[in-house]
């Protein structure tokens, strides 16, 4: 069966770039599960994990806080606003930026500060699930 090459790069580092047989990762619309020969393809993702299933049959998890996604029939590109390995997410950590966001939301004075507070709290809230989602993952191996 053929492969796929699979790149997720974030404003600030590559974060994966290697061959796949299969990608799952958060579209706008739901869930998109991407094989080789997929027709070509670009959306916006939330913010969620990418799951990346090595040709061994191993995973890479990534979380992304949104982006854009590029599907070719021999490749996907993820260019994600933020994205962190699986390994690296700290689900503690998160929660806790999660209780300062909603300090600040409670303490927002416009409807500008508001929204932005509101859109930073979404993404720490589907990081935190999906360091628990990897976690929970790993405990299962």
């Amino acid at each position: 069966m053929a492969n796929l090459q699979v790149d997720v790069v974030s404003a600030h580092e590559a974060i994966f770039a290697g061959e796949a047989k299969f990608v799952v990762l958060p579209g706008e619309s739901g869930e998109l599960g991407i094989l080789p020969g997929h027709t070509p393809l670009i959306s916006r993702i939330r913010p969620g994990t990418v799951k990346i299933v090595r040709p061994d049959n191993s995973e890479e998890h990534v979380f992304v806080a949104g982006g854009i996604l590029e599907v070719q029939p021999g490749s996907v590109t993820v260019l994600a606003d933020t994205a962190i390995r699986g390994a690296d997410l700290d689900e503690a950590r998160a929660v806790e930026a999660r209780k300062k966001a909603e300090e600040a939301l409670r303490n927002a004075k416009d409807k500008a500060d508001i929204a932005v507070v509101e859109a930073e709290l979404a993404m720490l809230a589907a990081e935190a699930a999906a360091a628990r989602k990897i976690r929970q993952g790993r405990s299962t191996h």
